[in-house]
């Protein structure tokens, strides 16, 4: 698998993580909540959002190094 893939695939679970979330939301609405939200989810999202730049860097680079190698 590649990385844009795996990349896309890490996207698309974190995007339901946070849709899931917000359900829970819904029903959980305490200082608690928040303190969990801003110490756990967003602190998440915000570090799946640096790896997914990371990765189509990463992507970019290995795919220069197969075209320079051919």
């Amino acid at each position: 698998m590649s990385l844009r893939a795996n990349g896309s695939k890490l996207q698309a679970v974190t995007r339901e993580l946070a849709n899931q979330w917000q359900l829970t939301r819904e029903s959980w609405r305490d200082v608690k909540s928040l303190e969990f939200e801003q110490k756990y989810i967003a602190e998440l999202l915000a570090g799946v959002d640096r790896a997914l730049t990371v990765i189509e860097q990463l992507d970019r680079i290995i795919a220069k190094i197969r075209s320079d190698c051919e």
